[in-house]
């Protein structure tokens, strides 16, 4: 496949190097005529181990070249990626004027042109930019005729020191675009990866790269903030985060990465309390771990929001224990919510077969009877009397008894589905929540 790259930084060079040593016939281009020079003499414009004898090799077995003219680059192209910079120009705004210009360029060299272009944005750029800024740079310059050139987002997942290895071994390769054809070309593009092909939405693959990125932020800021309340309080902060690694069940796993709602029960509140109390105590800031409880407030706020923008008084509940199939009251974010209504004037009633009154025992029970007591005549021990009273429907848990609510549910009474999509068939009436303002 002929390939052009245009943009010769860090991502760029690495990417037209290994698509050139995949095989494909690469050309890259950029506006700085030094590195398109050193390209061509064999020398990379980048330090990353690696890199520069590959490249050269490639370069002297005619499999990659370099120039500053897009017509040129473009004329046998079959794809063309875009890996251009996307810098903070201050506040966190992305400065779009390299892809702008790129677009622009890419856009007039397709006037005319019969031949079939795949154009790839592999910049990280925010979700909609692709749509709004690219594809509007290239439709000023085309019209109509860009429904023939596909444009489709391909992120990067690679890290400086260890691109080359990246590059064949990433997490996956992720492909943001409409049509299967697109990704036809993009699964070809990338045969010898070795990796899971993932095709998405445009806008999704474009913020994929930012929750990774914002992650691995976090877990840097996590573990450094740990690191300083063990120096505190005397553990040894490198095995405490040893020990903390090898638990691939909880820790380092899928677990607690699904959309939902606030957390709760009896472990991670208090827990967390504890720590921040103890890093006040001994003076340590810890303003990410500080930040945990405020953040889960603000989760219940949000569904609060929703429900008052929906306007309607009569509110039917699924789902009042921190955890489905559990009968744990115990800082359940759900009593919070249903306390917050009650006192804004709803008439609220609940079905949580966990927490029916006749079962509920010990802790639980006295937690009830001395904390809750007006809670517990609000519940209803068949589904039907609660979606017989509801003017609006409340899903906490993608469970067996959120799919029966919806199922008894008539087409157009509205569900504020606090599982985020994942309780069955929720989806097709919600009250959105993104539309809070939850302040």
């Amino acid at each position: 496949m002929n390939v052009s790259v245009f943009g010769l930084g860090y991502v760029g060079c690495v990417s037209a190097t290994c698509l050139a040593r995949a095989g494909h016939r690469v050309v890259g281009v950029d506006v700085v005529a030094e590195k398109v020079t050193m390209i061509n003499s064999g020398t990379a414009p980048v330090v990353e181990p690696g890199l520069g004898e590959l490249l050269a090799q490639l370069v002297a077995d005619g499999r990659l070249s370099a120039t500053t003219s897009a017509d040129d680059a473009l004329r046998e192209s079959d794809v063309a990626l875009i890996c251009v910079g996307t810098p903070d120009e201050g506040r966190g705004h992305p400065n779009l004027d390299g892809l702008m210009r790129v677009g622009a360029d890419i856009g007039r060299c397709l006037q005319g042109r019969e031949r079939a272009l795949t154009i790839v944005l592999r910049s990280t750029v925010l979700p909609g930019t692709t749509e709004q800024v690219l594809g509007n740079v290239l439709g000023g310059q085309i019209g109509q005729a860009v429904t023939r050139f596909p444009v489709a987002v391909n992120p990067e997942f690679m890290r400086e020191g260890s691109s080359l290895q990246d590059f064949e071994h990433p997490p996956f390769v992720l492909v943001g675009c409409a049509e299967a054809r697109t990704a036809d070309v993009l699964r070809s593009l990338y045969a010898g990866v070795d990796a899971p092909f993932v095709q998405t939405t445009v806008r999704t693959a474009e913020m994929v790269k930012y929750v990774c990125n914002a992650f691995h932020a976090l877990k840097v800021c996590f573990t450094n903030e740990v690191a300083d309340l063990c120096d505190s309080l005397g553990a040894d902060a490198q095995e405490v985060m040893r020990i903390f690694r090898m638990d691939r069940k909880l820790n380092v796993s899928e677990a607690y990465l699904k959309p939902g709602f606030a957390f709760g029960g009896s472990c991670l509140p208090k827990d967390v309390r504890a720590l921040t109390n103890a890093a006040r105590i001994h003076d340590v800031p810890v303003p990410l771990l500080s930040a945990i409880m405020p953040a889960n407030e603000h989760q219940v706020l949000r569904g609060v929001e929703a429900v008052l923008g929906a306007g309607r008084r009569r509110v039917g509940i699924v789902g009042l224990a921190f955890k489905s199939g559990t009968d744990d009251l115990r800082e359940s974010p759900m009593v919070t919510l249903v306390e917050r209504l009650i006192g804004k004037g709803y008439d609220v009633r609940i079905h949580d077969p966990s927490v029916s009154m006749a079962r509920v025992m010990g802790a639980n029970r006295r937690y009830i009877d001395t904390e809750i007591p007006h809670i517990a005549s609000l519940l209803c021990d068949r589904v039907e009397e609660l979606v017989a009273h509801a003017e609006l429907l409340i899903l906490s848990a993608a469970d067996s008894q959120a799919a029966r609510a919806v199922a008894l549910a008539g087409p157009e009474l509205p569900i504020v589905d606090l599982t985020r999509g994942a309780a069955p068939r929720a989806e097709s009436r919600p009250v959105e929540l993104a539309a809070c303002a939850a302040e």
